[in-house]
């Protein structure tokens, strides 16, 4: 890294994703509030292309989200919020017109919005396959879940399978290409404001479609919140009535900011609420399957959120 570009390795090299092909539709759309991308290297290697590195612009006195959205936490500032909300919202309405993304039914031409606008593709069995994901993401954070927690989500199981029966329903929303991995640390906060990186989906989920409901890019950015409220209390000394609150507030401000925004837009279609909950239910399970078979000393953060979501059974 110097100050001019940053070069992101990949160790080892990966097939060539769409990451180089989404970053350049951005620029072509004119969605800024990420790292300005330059170049991607890339090779052959036997019957398929692998990218090596990204070579993206530097964006001066960036910080990491889990560092700058603490001090938030711990200030109790929700300012930010709403900027997050319409950086957010930018980037799907962004995303909504890659040449991959499709609505759940051709829209008319008096009705068609900017994410229903783009070529479509057949619609794949999505309630389906979102339930049946989502199930198994349970099912797996039960197993791998031991001790105290183990058997807090086995007394909950119950109660979290039906958070996720919403997710067996059709889908109404446009399918878009979504990041697939927007948390707060994603998301630099630098000299000139905000910036949403690393376009690689989420590294923890293998085989998902790339054509997904914005409620899932959104319900893991809000989850995503409630994590650095457990990361306050445990790393700052915050209250967890405070973190509890200020979680709450910046959740609300920052969904009001996206709704607005897509609005705005007109296409306020884009986010079907229904689908936030259950898909946070989701991440949450994942969050504890990545802590298992990664990072055990995690497992704080979402078991926090889930114990603080069924407060009167948890005491």
């Amino acid at each position: 890294m110097n100050d001019r570009v940053v070069v992101k390795w990949l160790t080892p090299p990966v097939p060539l994703p769409r990451t180089p092909e989404v970053l350049a539709h951005l620029v072509d759309v004119g969605f800024k509030d990420t790292a300005p991308p330059y170049a991607a290297l890339t090779r052959v290697d036997g019957p398929q292309e692998v990218l090596l590195a990204l070579v993206t612009g530097y964006l001066p006195e960036a910080t990491d989200g889990w560092e700058w959205c603490a001090d938030e936490a711990e200030a109790g500032r929700t300012d930010f919020a709403p900027t997050l909300g319409r950086l957010a919202a930018d980037l799907h309405l962004a995303l909504s017109t890659f040449p991959t993304s499709a609505s759940p039914a051709p829209a008319s031409p008096a009705s068609a919005s900017p994410a229903s606008a783009s070529p479509a593709e057949p619609t794949p069995p999505g309630p389906e396959r979102n339930a049946v994901r989502a199930e198994a993401a349970l099912r797996e954070a039960l197993e791998l879940t031991d001790g105290d927690d183990g058997d807090w989500l086995a007394g909950h199981a119950g109660q979290l399978r039906q958070e996720l029966v919403p997710l067996a329903e059709p889908v109404t929303s446009p399918r878009i290409l979504i990041h697939g991995d927007l948390h707060v640390g994603q998301i630099l906060r630098w000299r000139d404001g905000y910036a949403v990186i690393d376009f690689d989906g989420n590294p923890t989920v293998t085989g998902a479609d790339p054509l997904q409901p914005a409620a899932r890019d959104v319900a893991q950015l809000t989850t995503s919140l409630q994590h650095v409220a457990q990361v306050a209390i445990k790393r700052r000394g915050t209250s967890p009535d405070d973190a509890a609150r200020w979680a709450a507030e910046a959740r609300t401000r920052m969904l009001a900011a996206y709704r607005d925004r897509l609005a705005g837009r007109g296409a306020a279609d884009l986010l079907d609420e229904s689908l936030i909950r259950p898909f946070e239910i989701e991440q949450e399970c994942r969050e504890l399957i990545y802590s298992a078979r990664h990072l055990p000393r995690w497992r704080y953060a979402p078991m926090g959120v889930l114990r603080d979501r069924y407060p009167e059974e948890s005491r």
